[in-house]
Order: structure tokens, then sequence, then C-alpha cells
């Protein structure tokens, strides 16, 4: 299969647009099988860590302010996700911009399963692949959970599943959707990225817009973002629906499971992916499930295993009757408020990061009307949102360290109760992403009870 994209890049002028994970990937794959020039395109100083490079006589690197300069004369850039185009104009140039997630689209959408959303992507996506490969042992797990395309394509053929989780960065110049395609929420996130909430949101829509009627788009019908660009769009793919307490092609009710009007599965039994989210996450999971054929007992099976991903209502450990969560991917209020719903203990909220100019007067309401008696603002917006709610009956708390916050979470937290880290924000004032956080928060527990 790899044979098809070689064939497409064969006597290109190719550059690699980006360095990172993805670009190390791309510059891999294409030096496995061709020593033709080849140009790397990146802001930073990529050599000083990538002394192998120096060996490449073939290879032009650019870096510095003026990398995007002149990118119209290649033939081909593939572009990394992480690289934000927003000042440059790409009338002569988004012709040529494609990608390791456009390549394989190109050569074989018919066993791609695509899964985007503002929040839910990974742990949808992980839980999927599992049940998928339980019963198909030609299945991959691809994309933005870390698992860069080319760095797989050798293993599968066309008969593989490729389950892939799709960014918005990811999907924003692609031409194709998968024959598959799941948008499991829109909400405000990635403005710095994209410069604009719409274009964000249309970004995600590339999932269904390639479509044709042989495909399957799926999609929370309760999200008004969604239900919006839904209704706006004339899609031609079979568009399947999931709701709350309403019937839908597939929905929940009193934590049960329907599809059909045919119960399929009881939230009520015991699971390790709790809140009414994760039902939701789950729901995909057995649409996919049933849309495929498969055993929807082994596929419960697998559900009822699954345990929560990193810093995703992560349980870090029990100490002096406090109960400690790391949920540092919930980088918007909806994801954090979803969090302590799910949690439903929460006494202790540790909470803020860098300021992108989210509207926070929902969460603010939300917080007013919790049961939680700690706040616990870190830097940018905790410190913001705190000012709102200084006339409240909450314990507020200013901090600028991690350190602090958990200091103060230990004198203050009722006992057998929970104190939850779900910044609502971005990490990347503080730290280089949310996984960074995230475990800087639970070595700082780890210290102070363990050592």
């Amino acid at each position: 299969m790899y044979n098809k994209i070689l064939e497409k890049l064969k006597n290109k002028n190719i550059a690699i647009l980006g360095f990172g994970k993805e670009g190390k990937s791309t510059y891999n794959f294409i030096r496995r099988y061709s020593k033709e020039p080849l140009t790397i395109l990146d802001k930073n100083d990529i050599l000083k860590n990538n002394e192998y490079l120096k060996e490449d006589k073939n290879l032009t690197i650019i870096t510095g302010d003026t990398y995007l300069n002149n990118l119209e004369q290649y033939d081909l850039i593939i572009k990394a996700p992480g690289i934000a185009l927003l000042d440059i104009d790409l009338k002569n140039i988004e012709d040529k911009l494609t990608s390791q997630l456009e390549l394989i689209l190109e050569i074989n959408k018919k066993n791609i399963i695509g899964i985007t959303g503002t929040k839910g992507k990974s742990t949808t996506t992980s839980l999927l692949y599992k049940i998928i490969k339980d019963q198909n042992e030609n299945t991959f797990l691809l994309g933005n959970i870390g698992n860069p395309i080319l760095d797989y394509i050798e293993q599968f053929n066309e008969e593989s599943i490729l389950v892939i989780e799709m960014s918005s960065h990811q999907l924003e110049f692609v031409h194709q959707s998968p024959h598959i395609g799941v948008i499991l929420n829109l909400y405000q996130d990635h403005l710095d990225h994209t410069g604009t909430l719409e274009k964000y949101h249309n970004d995600k829509m590339h999932m269904f817009k390639y479509q044709d009627k042989s495909d399957i788009g799926i999609y929370d019908g309760q999200n008004e973002y969604l239900i919006n660009l839904i209704n706006k769009n004339n899609y031609e793919s079979k568009l399947y629906n999931f709701k709350v307490n309403e019937k839908a092609d597939i929905y929940v009710e009193n934590n049960k499971i329907y599809y059909n009007n045919e119960m399929i599965y009881d939230g009520n039994q015991e699971r390790n992916l709790i809140g009414s989210h994760n039902l939701k996450n789950i729901m995909v999971t057995l649409l996919i499930t049933k849309l495929l054929n498969l055993d929807i007992k082994k596929a419960t099976n697998i559900i009822n295993k699954f345990n929560p991903l990193e810093h995703r209502l992560e349980k870090v450990g029990t100490y002096n009757n406090i109960t400690y969560f790391n949920d540092t991917i919930a980088t918007i209020p909806e994801a954090t408020i979803n969090g302590i719903n799910g949690l439903g203990n929460v006494d202790t909220l540790i909470f803020g990061g860098m300021d992108r100019n989210i509207d926070y007067s929902k969460f603010i309401e939300f917080l007013k009307n919790s049961n939680i008696s700690n706040l616990i603002g870190l830097p940018e917006t905790g410190h913001k949102i705190l000012k709102e709610l200084k006339d409240t009956n909450k314990n507020i708390f200013i901090v600028d360290t991690i350190d602090e916050a958990v200091d103060i979470a230990d004198k203050q937290t009722k006992p057998n109760h929970i104190c939850l880290l779900s910044p609502a924000a971005s990490s990347y004032n503080k730290f280089k992403n949310f996984e960074e956080k995230g475990n800087y928060y639970k070595n700082v527990i780890k210290k102070k009870y363990e050592s």
C-alpha cells in the first residue's frame, strides 16, 4: 500500500513543513525509500537535537522567522498538524499542501474510521480500537493519538481497519473524508491556531464534507454548534446522531443505551469510564460496533474493562482521606464541568491556565451553584475567574503554583472527598502541554505524601 504514496511523491520537489513527531515520521518514511532532494522547514533550530540530519547530503534545512517564505517553490508541502498558517496567503500553495492523513485518505478511505471532536477523541478512539482489535487482529490505532500514520504503513494492507484520531489541525487542509466519520462535539477551542471559532468548526466539519452516499457520518444530535452546521450543509453521507434522554439513532435513557429502540448496554453496571460524557463516547463505539456487524457482548466486555487514559479523570491516589484526581486534558470549561459531574464528590477544584479568550460566563455560574467548597485558581484564567467569584460563599485561593495548590487542598478538603485538578484552560502558559502539567501535579502529590 505504501507504494501508492511513494508513487505520488516520486520526482517531486518536496518540503516537510514542521519537524516535530509527525515531521520526523514523514522524513524517515521518505528516506527509507528515496535519497532524492528534500527540504525541511521549521521555525526552530532542529539540528541541535537531530545531529543525524547533517549526514544527509540531499537535505536542505530552512529555519528561523522566515521559514514560511517562498512556499510556492515546492511541488508538494507535507505539513505537520501543529504549524499554523494564519498569516500566510494560501491561494498559491493550498493545492500543494498535504499531510500524512491526506495521503492515506487518498488511497484507502474505505477502511478508515475517523474520530474528532473538541473533547473525547482519544478515549473514544482508543476504546473503539480495542473493541475492533478484539474481533479483528488486522486493526491499527493511528493519528493524533500519538501514532503517526507513516510509522506503521508498512504493517497494514488493503483490508486493514484504520482507527484514526483526527484533530482540527489535521483536518484543516484535507480534501478527503473517511468512510466512517465521527464528530463527538464542538465547543470553543484552538482559537490561537485558527483565528476564529467559525474556522475551527469548519475545519472539524471536513470529517463529513467530502463523504459520498456510501459513507457514514456520526454526530452529537444535541450539540448546538453541530446541529447548526449539519442543517446548513448538504452532506451526502448517511448521518446517524446520538442523544441523551431523547430518542435518536442511538440514545441513552436512565443510563441504558438503546439502538433501534433495543437496549444494548446497561450503563448502571460497573465500569471504569464514569460520567455521562463517557456514556456518549461509549454510545459512539457501540453504534460503530453495530454498523460493522461485530459482537455486541464482546464489545461490552471490552468497554467495562477499559480504564481511563492518563490525565483523563485519572485517580492519583487517596492520602489523608482525600482522593486526588488528575484531569488536565480538560482544557475547556465544558470538560471540567463534565468531570465534576462525573465524579460527584468534588470538594476542592484546582483550575486555571493560558487565557485564550474563551467565554467563561457559564462556567462561573456553574461554580457559583456547585457544591464545591474550595476553589483554587492558577494563572492566568484561574485568577480572572476567581475575581468574579469573590462575593460567593466559596473558599477562594489565588495561587501561582501547583505546589501551593496541593498544600491548600491538603488543609481544606473535607475528609472522604475529592480534590480535582481540571484546568478548564490550556496549559501552555506554564507547561509544554497538558501531559507535563498532569505529571507535575502527580509528582507533587506523591512527593508530599510518599517521600
